[in-house]
């Protein structure tokens, strides 16, 4: 099975390697240092989950390099869904299947006038890594989960295949018949973890025991849920409170990466995050005064850090 790799770092390098150990023909496509050390060293993934090391690594900056592939793995950040949408066109074959795999709800939607709708399927995954240095990736906590289906529901062969394996692999995975779902039950947790952890820029651990933070998780995801619910998504009726109970689980030393990301001065993901719910809140009549907030306080510094 061939798998093509759009973006290297914490979600696609750590997903990458261990369909890459587990028998998969994986190529990544990466930049800069992080490229070249790859190439050099191979790709390392660290961290709770023990260490992986994939070397020699297939790794270039050209998706035109690689030919068309069973499945594509998308996992830009989301300011560049447009721009790497064009540059993998090479990479499209009859049968082929595009798999966003980011923060947010709308990467498919965002993909189907350049890729069609045959090519796209819709994924989320959890987990918690970024770039500790070029070529090795840091992972935080064990959990590490991924859910795939076809954008309409139903069955899908070719995502049967991506399933086994998947679980070859050893990672949690699911093939949803209704996948939208998995990705708004997903953006509960994000638009909480992500928008308070950077906000305060502390990890988990340091903000769920505070008796004046830890009410602002629950009242990001009920803003978010009932967003979810108007956009015509089954959420299921216990949402929150499973997510909830799950930042309870999380590693204490959690934090977003656009947590990381605001403390190293790069762009941020916020306009798809808290600025996604606010917008989708505007539309609905749904007031959405947490995600706001967290939208204004992080708004100076959406574009890196202030000049």
């Amino acid at each position: 099975m061939r798998i093509a790799v759009i973006g290297a770092g914490g979600v696609g390098g750590g997903f990458g390697a261990a369909l890459a150990q587990a028998g998969g023909d994986v190529t990544f496509v990466a930049r800069g240092a992080h490229l070249a050390a790859m190439r050099a060293n191979g790709l390392r993934i660290v961290g709770d989950r023990g260490e992986t090391l994939i070397q020699p690594v297939q790794a270039t900056d050209d998706p035109a390099t690689i030919g068309p592939v069973d499945f594509v793995l998308f996992c830009v950040k989301l300011w560049d869904v447009e721009s790497a949408g064009e540059a993998i066109r090479p990479l499209i074959g009859p049968d082929t299947a595009v798999i966003p795999l980011q923060n947010g709800i709308d990467s498919a939607e965002r993909l189907l006038p350049i890729l069609g709708a045959g090519a796209l399927m819709s994924g989320t995954v959890g987990i918690s890594a970024t770039i500790a240095e070029p070529g090795v990736i840091k992972q935080t906590g064990t959990f590490m989960s991924m859910a795939f289906g076809e954008r309409a529901g139903g069955p899908s062969p070719r995502g049967e295949r991506l399933l086994a394996l998947c679980k070859q692999a050893g990672f949690a995975t699911m093939l949803s018949p209704n996948i939208d779902v998995q990705i708004w039950e997903k953006f509960l947790l994000l638009t909480a973890v992500s928008g308070l952890t950077a906000v305060t820029r502390l990890p988990l651990g340091k903000l769920r025991d505070d008796p004046d933070i830890w009410p602002l998780f629950e009242s990001v995801m009920r803003e978010t849920d009932a967003v979810g619910r108007a956009s015509g998504v089954a959420l299921p009726l216990d949402a929150v409170e499973k997510r909830l109970t799950m930042i309870r689980a999380q590693a204490p030393t959690v934090m977003a990466s656009m947590a990381v990301d605001l403390l190293r001065g790069n762009r941020l993901e916020l306009p798809w995050l808290a600025g996604k719910i606010v917008q989708l809140g505007r539309r609905f009549g749904i007031p959405t005064p947490s995600n706001a907030a967290i939208f204004a306080a992080l708004k100076p510094y959406a574009d890196g850090a202030p000049a």
